[in-house]
């Protein structure tokens, strides 16, 4: 069987590729805190989005899903378990019915305050692994690459 790709393409892409790269780690890190965060009952996409919303106001849909990277389509379906759990709750605001804002419950916020600790202690578990590597280059690094 003949490749139309040599295979030293493949391990050039495997070896060097930062897309890949950025996959791999982004899984890697996903299941370790959704692991950690099972107690409370929380995905690490869970707790980034009640993270999101803990602001002194309410915010709109929009903001959030830029923050997230994430449409609002997508944030939608992220809200639907967090609002049958009691843990958000989506507004309409009167003046506009088009606007929602997202709100912690109380619920909500026992939650994530329950969710801070165990984020905490796994995030600097997490950052001790980078040995000398800067965990702050890593950050601006990935933000360059997400224009945020």
């Amino acid at each position: 069987m003949s490749n139309a790709v040599p295979f030293e393409t493949t391990l050039l892409v495997r070896d060097t590729c930062l897309c890949l790269h950025a996959q791999r780690a982004a899984r890697a890190l996903a299941r370790h805190f959704d692991d950690v965060l099972r107690p409370v009952e929380l995905t690490n996409q869970q707790f980034s989005l009640l993270m999101a919303l803990n602001r002194p106001a309410p915010p709109p849909m929009g903001p959030v899903a830029k923050l997230l990277e994430m449409d609002r389509t997508t944030l939608t379906a992220a809200l639907k378990p967090l609002e049958r759990r009691g843990l958000v709750r989506v507004e309409l605001v009167p003046t506009d019915r088009r606007t929602r804002l997202l709100a912690l419950t109380k619920a909500g916020e026992a939650t994530l305050a329950a969710a801070v600790p165990i984020w905490r202690e796994a995030h600097a578990a997490i950052e001790s692994r980078l040995g000398d590597f800067e965990p702050d280059a890593l950050r601006a690094a990935l933000a360059k690459l997400s224009n945020v």
